[in-house]
């Protein structure tokens, strides 16, 4: 893609509150689940050869970062990612006994939190655990968060050993103004340090996370992070628009006094134009990626996926999440852990697997899915393929989706025939507003729930 200029008053229209569709329906509709509910999906599924997407949620931090939306234990006690671990086995072990035994994992991911709160030889340890749970496929995809800020050498080795091979680190901006005013000092040197220790262990992606909407941040002062980070040569970034959510973050009211509308959009303008005329592409849904870089291979060969781990290469994988909070995706449902670290470890110490909440599709929901995850990762439809993908006539089925298209096509966010929906350039930026328009449960929604588009 050629560099991509943006249109403020456009955007500015459509800057309206919409889910992000790591899942359809979204984990807002998720409710109460029980644990026979998991199991019965699981063991119904237990003969399927699917390959497998593990992640771990790591929830330790030894500080808060004021904008922060995660699920977090903050603590300065180490001894704290000890216990959690052997937790971790223990549910590791009575998932991975209801698993077909061939099944191979292809991704593997550490979130959190900060998994390198985790001691090195912890690291190893975990890694060790999961390899004797789940046969790993030669080419996984594995990749960790890393904060720069409190890491040893050993910590990099560490995570090679487990099998790491990507890495994802969060900077969100270089000014210090900015970074004292979220409570996140994070100098560039200790950054650069992080990224020479993985690239000499040979570590073949690094994303970097960067926040837009942040107190202090001017159009200036973010191009001149920008022009750091692009010297720095990521991989790929992600550029994510703050969400001010203090209603469901308390902390964040600390953050008062956040760039105007106007500067937030300015701010987004520059990111977009700068970063695709340094030669990145502009994936959608905040991430940007070089031209050779997989995801943007698989976005132009149509195979390109989207889930609770955000844009992926993977396809056709159930995903086993384990850990206070974390989120499954399989077997015709959702379900979450626990979301408090007692309750977590109450339910684990009676002998139950943890789950809190969750959903199972309807058909309407699964056909739901993926036509927003097929818009949302090929910025497009093709209605032959998707009617040989859903096994239906699409335009039929969605007549009156499609028909409430007009606005969206008049505005330049798409273009729309007899043959398909094509996202332009703009419509990438607002691609949460015309996902919208097939989502069945929208017009119910609170609004308050989700952050806006931009």
């Amino acid at each position: 893609m050629s560099a991509l200029h943006v249109d403020l008053e456009l955007i500015r229209k459509y800057n309206v509150a919409a889910p992000r569709y790591t899942s359809y329906p979204p984990a807002t509709h998720f409710a109460e689940m029980d644990e026979r509910t998991v199991r019965e999906r699981i063991c119904r599924n237990a003969e399927s050869k699917r390959d497998l997407s593990l992640y771990f949620h790591l929830p330790f931090c030894y500080s808060l970062c004021w904008y922060c939306g995660c699920t977090t234990v903050i603590t300065s006690n180490q001894s704290a990612s000890a216990r959690y671990i052997e937790y971790l086995k223990r549910e590791m072990a009575a998932v991975s006994a209801m698993l077909n035994p061939d099944r191979r994992a292809v991704q593997l991911h550490f979130g959190g939190g900060t998994p390198t709160f985790l001691r090195p030889e912890e690291i190893r340890d975990l890694g060790v655990a999961i390899r004797s749970n789940f046969a790993f496929a030669p080419d996984i995809e594995a990749g960790v968060e890393i904060d720069p800020r409190r890491i040893v050498r050993d910590h990099i080795s560490a995570l090679r050993e487990a099998g790491f091979n990507r890495a994802s680190m969060g900077v969100q901006d270089f000014n210090p103004d900015v970074q004292k005013a979220v409570h996140r000092i994070q100098t560039r040197e200790e950054t650069a340090q992080a990224i020479a220790w993985l690239r000499e262990d040979g570590f073949t992606s690094l994303n970097i996370d960067l926040i837009y909407g942040l107190p202090f941040q001017t159009p200036e002062s973010f191009a001149a992070t920008l022009d750091e980070i692009v010297a720095l040569r990521p991989d790929r970034l992600a550029v994510f628009n703050y969400a001010h959510v203090p209603w469901m973050k308390p902390a964040q009211k600390i953050l008062k006094v956040l760039p105007t509308p106007e500067t937030k959009l300015e701010l987004l303008k520059l990111t977009v134009e700068k970063l695709t005329a340094n030669g990145y592409v502009y994936i959608g849904m905040d991430h940007f990626a070089r031209m050779d870089d997989e995801l943007t291979v698989a976005q132009r060969n149509k195979t390109l996926q989207r889930n609770f781990q955000g844009y992926s290469t993977r396809a056709d994988a159930d995903i086993h999440a384990f850990g206070m909070s974390s989120i499954s995706q399989g077997c015709g449902a959702y379900w979450q852990n626990q979301k408090e670290l007692p309750d977590y470890y109450e339910a684990l110490d009676a002998g139950r697997l943890p789950v809190s909440k969750g959903y199972v599709l309807t058909g309407d929901d699964a056909i739901r899915r993926q036509t927003i995850m097929r818009l949302m990762c090929d910025m497009g439809l093709d209605f032959s393929a998707m009617s040989e993908l859903l096994g239906l006539d699409f335009r039929h089925y969605f007549a009156a989706d499609l028909a409430n298209m007009g606005d969206l096509e008049a505005d330049g966010l798409l273009q729309l025939n007899s043959d398909g929906l094509v996202v332009t350039g703009l419509g990438r930026l607002l691609i949460r507003n015309i996902a919208v328009r097939f989502d069945a449960y929208h017009a119910g929604r609170t609004e308050l729930r989700f952050s806006k588009s931009i």
